[in-house]
């Protein structure tokens, strides 16, 4: 849906000297060029081609709240004069439970993704976009909203068409989907995307704190670093594809880095305005200032699944009202379109070329899943949501940490999967591609983690080997392994004194280890190089038996090296001749 940011005031404030004029200073004082973070303004960066993400956005374009933050920053310098526009300490105000919500997130996402540099006002001001704070607040103790935030049903009319893909099981509608919460995901990507945020074994949508976690997780995919203004833009823009919508987050994340406070919950300030102005929204005629939401197009609204409580704002589905509604005057008076969609017409998913998936252990794979979408025919379907879900027991995730990305089908409709990224798990991974919105059969990939290998390794040291009978070796074995080049971490090795050159089992005399009580041990196992390649053996000690011995390291992938270890008697100096006998 295009957005329409700016465009449109409600009724009555629009008309007011005073507005006009907060507005129009705002729009100077956000003017390309002026940010005291040293950052491209918003309105003047323009996103790379992926800007946009792939997966058609965390809220599938949802309409948004496009209230302006006021003139006056929440602490201003003491040379600004009073301005005509309502207090910035009020606006600046971010309910209690809210507030915690993001800051746990921010705290959370530092430890799991520091790369990402998420910072908590960035969510403070989508959530203030999205839902006005939760309604200015109006959650339980533990995050929970007291009643439901809905968008409009998605159904094409308006809108973004996306029909139902979760049996209505977060949004109450079976046969679209609806954006859901403080922070409003649609169902599609909350399946994927959220987040147990307050502990307590749930993934909730409707609580603040899931939501908080599971968008922090959302804007910090990709291996985005936020800290950038261009990963930045294209996060936002992956929450919802409109440049109006990346203009508006970042005034308000701009405001509320300069300061913002905590007050009660349920006291916040509510939004006015819509970027669909309400388009299609059918409220009662005593329906309170806040806005409502709407419905598709005029058509009977849904009841939602736990109605809004008399006075609430935010954008729940009303309950039908006794009467039907009266069309809004800009809403279109045709139904909504029965034509199918691209969607609609998949029949079937193939392999479009995937080559063989290997990488070992802690490695990036570096062959990408392709899958093509299609008709009955053959033909190929642009424009379709292709998922693409890690199943099974394995720490193998997509670049970034997920389980779960989800793809647009492009002009040959093909769409291509995030690189995986293996984990320590070895063995084979499944990744499994569906269709998101129609029920065909899901296309399987096999992506194989291989243990850690080494095809070189070498001693770090080139110090003589040598020890007396039943002494102590001086020098301790260091190695260092590399694989094509590259420092070999985390592989796997085995250190055995064998026998000879030709027989590689362990000898029974000569050089040893020594266990955890002491006793020799000739060959050990499980051992592993470090994160720069090196694998420092124990003490070796000698028995009685003198001679040349062989100490030979192997590693997974095939490395080895063998080294001489020599046990030999103390030399002792010659005595000197005596002297004679005295006269």
């Amino acid at each position: 849906m295009a957005a329409q940011f700016g465009r449109r005031l409600r009724k009555g404030a629009a008309t007011t000297a005073v507005a006009a004029v907060a507005v129009a200073a705002l729009s100077a004082s956000q003017a390309p060029g002026v940010n005291d973070h040293g950052r491209q303004p918003a309105a003047d960066a323009t996103p790379s081609p992926d800007a946009s993400a792939s997966d058609g956005s965390a809220t599938g374009n949802s309409p948004y709240y496009t209230d302006l933050p006021p003139l006056n920053s929440p602490s201003p310098s003491p040379s600004t004069g009073p301005l005509p526009t309502p207090s910035g300490t009020t606006e600046a105000g971010i309910p209690a439970t809210v507030l915690d919500a993001y800051k746990k997130a921010e705290l959370a996402l530092r430890d799991s993704k520091p790369g990402c540099n998420l910072p908590w006002q960035l969510l403070a001001a989508i959530g203030r976009v999205e839902s006005g704070q939760a309604r200015g607040g109006r959650v339980t103790a533990d995050g929970t909203t007291v009643s439901p935030i809905l968008g409009p049903q998605l159904d094409g009319n308006g809108f973004a068409l996306i029909k139902d893909t979760d049996n209505g099981a977060y949004d109450g509608n079976s046969s679209y989907d609806q954006a859901v919460g403080p922070m409003q995901f649609i169902p599609s990507t909350w399946a994927w995307a959220g987040r147990d945020g307050n502990g307590d074994g749930k993934k909730d949508p409707n609580n603040v704190y899931d939501a908080a976690l599971a968008a922090g997780h959302y804007l910090c995919r990709n291996n985005w670093d936020l800290s950038d203004q261009d990963d930045l833009d294209r996060a936002i823009l992956s929450y919802n594809n409109s440049r109006e919508y990346l203009n508006l987050v970042m005034r308000w994340l701009d405001y509320y880095r300069k300061g913002t406070h905590e007050v009660p919950d349920g006291t916040g300030t509510l939004p006015d305005n819509r970027s669909d102005d309400g388009a299609g929204a059918s409220p009662s005629p005593s329906a309170p200032s806040t806005p409502g939401t709407p419905s598709a197009g005029g058509s009977k609204p849904k009841p939602s699944p736990r109605p809004e409580k008399p006075g609430g704002g935010g954008t729940s589905t009303p309950k039908p009202p006794s009467t039907p509604p009266t069309t809004p005057p800009d809403s279109p008076s045709t139904p909504p379109s029965t034509s199918p969609t691209p969607t609609d017409t998949v029949h079937h998913l193939e392999d479009a070329g995937t080559a063989k998936l290997t990488a070992m252990a802690g490695d990036a794979f570096t062959k990408r899943i392709s899958t093509r979408a299609e008709t009955k025919a053959g033909k190929a379907v642009a424009k379709v949501r292709i998922r693409f879900t890690i199943v099974g027991d394995t720490d193998t995730t997509f670049t970034g940490g997920e389980s779960v990305a989800t793809v647009a089908t492009n002009s040959s409709g093909v769409a291509v999967a995030p690189a995986l990224q293996a984990g320590e798990k070895t063995g084979d991974v499944t990744v499994r591609a569906t269709v998101v919105g129609r029920t065909v059969a899901g296309l399987d990939y096999t992506a194989t983690v291989t243990e850690r290998a080494a095809d070189t390794l070498a001693r770090t040291g080139d110090a003589a080997l040598t020890c007396t009978p039943g002494g102590e070796f001086a020098n301790q074995v260091e190695v260092k392994a590399t694989y094509k080049g590259a420092v070999a971490d985390g592989v796997a090795a085995t250190a055995t004194l064998i026998k000879s050159a030709d027989d590689p089992a362990a000898n029974d005399k000569g050089p040893y280890f020594k266990d955890a009580d002491g006793k020799a041990v000739r060959t050990l196992t499980g051992l592993k190089t470090d994160a720069k390649g090196l694998l420092k053996l124990p003490k070796l000690y000698a028995d009685d038996t003198t001679g040349t011995f062989l100490l030979r390291v192997n590693t997974e992938g095939g490395a080895t090296l063998t080294v001489e270890l020599t046990v030999a008697a103390a030399e002792t100096s010659s005595p000197s001749p005596s002297a004679g006998p005295s006269a």
